[in-house]
C-alpha cells in the first residue's frame, strides 16, 4: 500500500512504465531518471504490460481458513446487547477465545457498554450537523423551585419540609399545588457547536416557547449563526399551531423526534445532566431567585469556558467566529 511518502501515485507509475514497454528504455536507466530503484520500475512495467491496475493491490489473503464463522460472531454480538457481559465471560456461553471475542466486539463497536444504550440496549448512533444552525435542539428541564432557606439536599428532609412549608408558591391554577412550585428551563443547543440559550419560566406554553424560540433564533444570528432546522420532542408546546407558524415565519424546518425514543435527543439529556451538575445543584442556595440569578453565568462559562469533550475538549463557542465575550 502507498504512504504518505511514496514516491510514485498511480498517474506516475503509468508515466514510469511506458518508456519501458512503449519505448525501449532500460529498466535501470528508467529508475535512475525518476530515482526509484530498478525492481520498482520492472514491477509498475509488468503490470503496465499485461493491462493490469496500476493501483495497490489489497493485502488481504485470499482465503482465511480460521476465520471466526458468522455464526458465532452474530451469536457473540446478540449476548453483548442483551447480557452486557465482557469477553470473559462470553468465552464461556461461546467457547473461543477471549482475544477472538474482544476483536468480534471491536469491530462491531461494542468492546465499550458506554457504546450501548442502556435502555434499549441497542448501540449508539452518534451524529454531528456538519455546521453550526444546521439543527438546533429544544426542550424544557423541570425542577423543584429551592425554598428559602435551602432544599433538603442540603439541610436534610425534615429541616427542608419546613423551609417549603414556610414558602408557599402562588397557585398559577386550581389544579397547581402551592407547595409544589416548578421552574421551566428553556434551553436551545446547537448541534454542531453545542452552544446553549436558557431561560427560565414558570411554564411551558406554546406562547412561551414560541416567544423563547424568536429570542434564541436572534441571539444566534447576533452571532453569525443561521438557524435552519429545530429538533423537539412531542409536547404540547412543539405541536401547537402556534409553534408551526412561528417556524414558518422564522423559515426554520421543524422535526419532532420519535415518540417514548428520547435518545433521538440524546445530546439535551446528557446537556440537562451538565446543567443539574454544574448550576442547579452545584451548592447550597438560599433561595430560588438566587439559583436563577446564577443561571447567566453559569452559561457564559459553559459556552466560553468550560473544555467540552465533543469539542476537542475546547469550549462550545470554539466553534463559532467572531463571538462577542468569546474570551472575556
Amino acid at each position: 500500500m502507498s504512504h504518505a511518502h511514496a514516491a510514485l501515485i498511480p498517474r506516475h507509475r503509468l508515466i514510469v512504465a511506458r518508456p519501458v514497454i512503449e519505448d525501449g528504455w532500460p529498466v535501470s536507466e528508467v529508475a535512475a531518471r525518476f530515482q526509484v530503484s530498478w525492481p520498482t520500475v520492472k514491477r509498475w512495467a509488468d503490470r503496465y504490460r499485461a493491462g493490469q491496475s496500476m493501483q495497490d493491490r489489497s493485502s488481504r489473503p485470499r482465503h482465511s481458513p480460521n476465520r471466526t464463522s458468522p455464526q458465532p460472531a452474530r451469536r457473540c454480538i446478540d449476548l453483548r446487547l442483551r447480557l452486557r457481559e465482557g469477553p470473559v465471560q462470553l468465552v464461556c456461553r461461546l467457547g473461543i477465545a477471549p482475544s477472538t471475542v474482544h476483536r468480534i466486539l471491536v469491530d462491531a463497536r461494542l468492546n465499550r457498554l458506554s457504546h450501548v444504550d442502556r435502555a434499549t440496549g441497542e448501540p449508539v448512533r452518534r451524529y454531528e450537523h456538519d455546521h453550526p444552525g444546521a439543527m438546533l435542539h429544544v426542550d424544557v428541564k423541570k425542577l423543584g423551585n429551592i425554598p428559602d432557606g435551602c432544599g433538603w439536599r442540603y439541610v436534610g428532609r425534615q429541616q427542608g419540609e419546613k423551609n417549603r412549608a414556610a414558602t408557599p408558591d402562588k397557585p398559577r391554577n386550581k389544579y397547581s399545588d402551592p407547595l409544589m412550585g416548578k421552574a421551566y428551563v428553556h434551553t436551545v443547543i446547537d448541534d454542531h457547536s453545542c452552544v446553549a440559550y436558557a431561560e427560565i419560566h414558570d411554564d411551558e406554553t406554546a406562547q412561551t416557547a414560541t416567544a423563547i424560540l424568536v429570542r434564541a433564533d436572534e441571539w444566534f444570528n447576533q452571532r453569525g449563526v443561521t438557524v435552519e432546522r429545530v429538533l423537539s420532542d412531542n409536547g404540547g408546546a412543539y405541536r401547537s399551531h402556534l409553534w408551526r407558524d412561528t417556524c414558518a415565519e422564522l423559515r426554520i424546518t421543524h422535526k419532532r423526534t420519535r415518540p417514548y425514543r428520547p435518545q433521538t435527543n440524546g445530546k439535551f439529556e446528557r446537556f440537562h445532566r451538565t446543567l443539574a451538575d454544574g448550576w442547579a445543584y452545584a451548592r447550597c442556595y438560599t433561595s430560588e431567585a438566587e439559583r436563577r440569578g446564577e443561571l447567566d453565568g453559569w452559561l457564559h462559562y459553559y459556552n466560553h469556558h468550560r473544555p467540552h469533550t465533543a469539542c476537542g475538549n475546547q469550549p462550545p463557542s470554539s466553534r463559532l467566529t467572531n463571538v462577542s465575550g468569546q474570551y472575556a
